[in-house]
């Protein structure tokens, strides 16, 4: 399967993959990521803490890293039709502590994921899946149009006006998030999304029956 591939520098002023320039609705992502949506944020005294986003239990003998961008089609593609799979028979059951982490290929990837992180802990996870189920729809378009789709997004579950535009302009947590994924980025080496860390072994993208049966044997290790 293919997948995103990682550059690093992401506030280059160019982005490609595989040597080809992106191309539209992408087109409209080639400035830096920062600032965020509206104008930065007051200066903070210390950086905001990123809370890990966990499913499963704590206690599960296998645990799984995604790294996945949510302007990412293969990303989209693998919430859709795997992880579901992997939530029933594996999160669900106890086998498998799932955490996500967000890779930002762009600015409208990091509000996007600064707007999930609005929602809440609670409620974050539904903010992902709706991402993905409607990637097509809120990455069209120019930044003020996608900024909106977000807005919608968020008011969609609950988040009001004035929470939305604190959250969107919060430039110190739009700096913490891009450091705290570059850091993750070049701990687990990863160039591409989605990528998997399953008990500490790298794994690219891959359907539901190959997925499974490296679970199957990691759990089976740990029994």
């Amino acid at each position: 399967m293919k997948r995103r591939t990682i550059l690093t520098g992401i506030g280059a002023a160019g982005l490609a993959v595989g040597g080809t320039a992106l191309v539209a609705p992408w087109q409209a992502r080639q400035a830096p990521l920062l600032p965020p949506i509206g104008a930065a944020g007051a200066q903070a005294t210390e950086a905001p803490e990123v809370v890990e986003m966990v499913l499963g239990d704590a206690d599960a003998p296998v645990t799984v890293i995604e790294y996945a961008s949510f302007t990412c089609h293969h990303c989209a593609s693998f919430h859709q039709t795997v992880l579901p799979l992997i939530k029933e028979n594996y999160i669900d059951t106890g086998k498998v502590r799932f955490i996500y982490r967000e890779v930002y290929f762009d600015r409208f990837g990091l509000w996007a994921g600064m707007m999930a992180r609005c929602a809440g802990e609670d409620r974050y996870f539904a903010v992902v899946d709706r991402l993905y189920e409607t990637q097509r729809d809120w990455v069209q378009g120019e930044p003020a149009t996608v900024a909106e789709n977000l807005r919608r997004i968020g008011r969609s579950v609950g988040l009001g006006e004035a929470e939305l535009e604190a959250c969107l302009s919060d430039g110190d947590m739009a700096q913490a998030l891009i450091n705290w994924y570059e850091g993750n980025q070049a701990e687990d080496n990863i160039s591409g999304t989605p990528s998997f860390i399953i008990n500490g072994e790298l794994h690219s993208n891959m359907n539901y029956p190959d997925f499974a049966e490296i679970l199957d044997a990691q759990v089976a290790a740990a029994e």
